[in-house]
């Protein structure tokens, strides 16, 4: 499985949801996995990040990249640094000037005080020092606002106005998800009013028929949905195929672990958008960088002079570090097919588990006829 949407106990039941939708079937129909992901979410939670698996397996098996299977080539990927902190002016001039000097050539600041002109500062004397340097973004980090743990500001529409009114005069490139990630006429009036591109996008767990319907009635300017959330590979694919049809921007968001880098990088890649916009590259040392994020891969993504360089192993570019594994990792859950057999004669009762077997082995008969049919 690739990366993973549940946390603690959680996983242990996230198995008896999934196995019996997907074991047994083709994991390179990527159709047939998509239905099947849409059936779990009808019980209420969408899983969307086991989808780039079977791109894996897809792309191993054709022994090509992932991007490569999207009808994408070898290139190299402009990459902004993605900051993760609050931080007052003077450190984050500080900041800013290290990426630089490492090669960004664009750097994400994020803003999230309460007091409006603790941001307005940090935007604007960061922009005075590093401006003719570098390309600059701001993350007002409103489009999902959580206060489980500590409160957290909430901007209004007003509030996004003025905002963007600074970002513009200060020369900022994008502004980041200044309004809630559902309040989709507010994100038309920003549109209407900002004078600074205006993106979001990330977590749309809606997948292609939401951020279509938002791409239709121009709720950004800069698309950046994460295939980890927003629908797994195809439907996120498509919302580039449509940015571009309408005249707008993609670039996904990464800022997951190593394995959602890695699914995102091969979109942008495929994309066709990449010379037109950077990626984002999820770094603040000292608590993030390279090694956290990506512990768990074999070989991590590492910018060289702020760019990427596209792996050309098949499926996603990247092997699980087993030993890293080993000693992090917990397994929770474990499921095949004699396993699942005995889950569905405990669960439902031998009755039951047969028709339920009968019914899968005519459709997957059914399916082997048709394709015989097809050549």
């Amino acid at each position: 499985m690739v990366g993973g949407a549940s946390n603690a106990h959680e996983r242990q039941g996230l198995g008896t949801v999934l196995a019996p939708y997907l074991i047994g079937e083709d994991p390179t129909d990527i159709d047939a996995m998509q239905q099947r992901l849409r059936e779990v979410g009808y019980l209420g939670a969408r899983h969307w990040w086991i989808e780039p698996a079977f791109w894996d397996i897809k792309g191993k098996l054709a022994g090509k990249p992932v991007y490569e299977l999207l009808g994408g080539r070898h290139c190299r990927i402009r990459a902004y640094a993605s900051t993760g902190q609050v931080r007052r002016p003077e450190a984050r001039v500080e900041e800013a000037l290290a990426r630089y000097d490492e090669g960004f050539r664009a750097i994400k600041l994020r803003v999230h005080e309460f007091d409006e002109a603790l941001d307005v500062a940090q935007v604007r004397e960061t922009a005075q020092a590093i401006g003719d340097k570098m390309k600059i973004g701001v993350d007002a980090n409103q489009g999902w606002r959580v206060a489980v743990i500590a409160d957290a500001p909430r901007w209004d529409l007003a509030r996004a106005k003025r905002f963007a009114d600074v970002c513009a005069d200060a020369g900022v490139a994008w502004l980041e998800e200044p309004l809630a990630m559902d309040d989709y006429d507010a994100q038309i009036a920003l549109r209407a009013h900002s004078r600074v591109p205006i993106s979001g996008g990330e977590i749309h767990t809606g997948g292609l028929p939401e951020l279509k319907m938002m791409i239709e009635r121009g709720c950004y300017d800069i698309f950046q949905p994460d295939a980890m959330f927003t629908g797994g590979v195809a439907q996120t694919f498509e919302v580039a195929r449509l940015c571009r049809q309408h005249g707008l921007l993609y670039t996904p968001h990464t800022w997951t672990n190593g394995i959602g880098f890695a699914v995102n990088l091969q979109l942008m890649a495929a994309s066709g958008f990449a010379g037109d916009k950077e990626l984002e590259y999820p770094y603040d040392p000292p608590a993030w960088v390279e090694s956290a994020r990506d512990g768990i891969l074999e070989e991590p993504f590492v910018h060289r002079r702020g760019e990427i360089d596209l792996p050309t192993k098949p499926g996603l570019g990247f092997e699980i570090d087993r030993r890293a594994l080993a000693r992090w990792g917990t397994r929770t859950f474990a499921m095949d097919r004699v396993r699942l057999a005995v889950f569905g004669l405990r669960d439902r009762g031998l009755r039951v588990a047969r028709e339920i077997d009968r019914s899968r082995r005519a459709r997957r008969e059914g399916k082997r006829a048709s394709a015989l049919r097809a050549r």
